[in-house]
């Protein structure tokens, strides 16, 4: 790293504003433009735009731009471990002289390595706790978008605090990863959640906010603490075992009625025929074993018309909010995309966290876009089974700002071009070739 040319040779950085070195300094050519490197490709529009602005000595962009996105820092694992991230590496470069801290923008991470992971920080972060001694800020080194910043962490604060953006949802594409086959099929079952949570929505390398952060988030939400604990959350999640049962089983009685008398039955209509059902597979246990069920089927009852009420409710918003058609018969068939869904994030978080490798991953997004479209019949089939799922876990709470945001993200996936439901087939899919095809 580091072994382009100084901007101002034998300078210090204190010196200047302008980089010491930038990737663009040893492409070849003459004048630094982006016709130089038109075999690179910048992975995300994050990438493109510093790109563009270091190639055209737009400084002041470049850092409103890199003020305003995740940055990482690569860390022994070992060291993370101990520390939690909390200690910022440096090396030192022979052009430009000097001390610099590294960090990649996340379209620019390297895959995952054995004991090498990243930590999240931002301009804004690196500004108030910067290493004195540290004489460059080393963006994406060894990179095509190598740039090595001078020392300006007072800068730097100016153009992060400008920064208003940094935690909106937006639609991110890894332009070099995986784009139409079934891992990305996979991915992409996982669009609205990663969306709704900024993160690149097809990226199997997975680093989220930093190695630290993902531990800490399976730790708190889901209890997983080792691979041990990783590997049986995936599985139950790849083969739609994780949600409620009862979910899926009222799906199925109003969805058996409609194909037996060729029409939805009303409120009424499905509470009673799920309660008959419910009565006759009840008789079946106590012929079976000769002792009275171990539950109560009055509650039992009770519970499953609550459930039904509160799916046409959530039915109706959906409708309202264009995630159903506005007619009646479109409804709801199933909520195991919700399994599938969560189970597109597990895959990665894993990945993430060290628990398992991105070949690991990569299966499980085979087998969850296996078993999707075994299931629905499109996106957006899909996409209203995961939210029915997403409210229906939500127990009593009735469309919070969770569900605003993820109703934004929906209209986004159906709107914006580079969403995986416009680019991504449901089916037809080609085979496992070149990641971006």
């Amino acid at each position: 790293m580091g072994t382009g040319q100084s901007g101002q040779p034998g300078g210090r950085p204190e010196d200047t504003d302008r980089p010491g070195r930038t990737g663009l300094d040893h492409r070849g050519g003459g004048d630094g433009s982006p016709a130089e490197a038109a075999d690179w490709e910048p992975p995300t529009e994050t990438e493109r735009l510093l790109y563009r602005a270091a190639s055209t000595g737009d400084w002041d962009t470049f850092y409103e731009r890199l003020g305003n996105t995740h940055l990482f820092f690569p860390q022994r694992q070992e060291l993370s471990d101990v520390l939690g991230g909390a200690r910022l590496p440096a090396f030192r470069s022979e052009q430009p002289p000097g001390l610099s801290v590294p960090v990649f923008t996340r379209g620019m991470m390297p895959p995952p390595t054995p004991g090498q992971v990243y930590e999240m920080t931002t301009l804004y972060h690196l500004a108030r706790h910067w290493l004195r001694s540290a004489d460059w800020l080393a963006v994406n080194p060894g990179t095509p978008l190598e740039t090595f910043v001078p020392s300006r962490p007072r800068r730097w604060k100016r153009h992060a605090q400008r920064c208003d953006r940094l935690d909106q949802p937006r639609l991110m594409t890894l332009r070099t990863g995986r784009l139409r086959d079934t891992v990305a099929h996979g991915m992409a079952c996982g669009a609205l959640p990663m969306v709704d949570s900024h993160e690149l929505w097809n990226d199997p390398g997975w680093h989220s906010r930093g190695y630290t952060y993902q531990r800490d988030e399976l730790r708190h939400l889901w209890g997983i603490t080792s691979r041990d604990t990783w590997l049986p959350r995936l599985a139950a999640l790849v083969h739609a075992e994780h949600h409620d049962p009862l979910w899926e089983f009222v799906l199925q009685v109003r969805t058996a009625f409609r194909d037996a008398y060729h029409l939805l039955p009303d409120a009424g209509q499905w509470q009673q025929t799920t309660e008959q059902v419910m009565l006759g597979r009840t008789a079946e246990i106590v012929d079976a074993t000769n002792r009275p069920p171990d539950f109560d089927l009055d509650t039992a009852i009770a519970r499953t018309n609550a459930l039904i009420e509160r799916i046409l409710r959530c039915e109706a918003r959906f409708r309202a909010d264009g995630v159903l058609g506005p007619d009646p018969g479109d409804i709801v068939r199933s909520v195991t995309a919700w399994d599938f869904g969560v189970g597109s994030g597990m895959a990665r978080w894993g990945v993430g966290a060290r628990f398992g490798e991105v070949a690991e991953a990569e299966e499980a997004l085979r087998r969850i876009s296996e078993g999707a479209r075994s299931v629905y019949r499109s996106w957006a089939d899909f996409a209203a089974g995961y939210l029915l799922g997403r409210c229906l876990h939500a127990g009593d709470e009735e469309f919070g700002t969770w569900y605003t945001e993820l109703a934004a993200v929906h209209r986004l996936l159906r709107a914006d071009p580079e969403s995986p439901w416009l680019t991504v087939p449901w089916s037809d899919l080609p085979g496992d070739g070149a990641a971006a095809s």
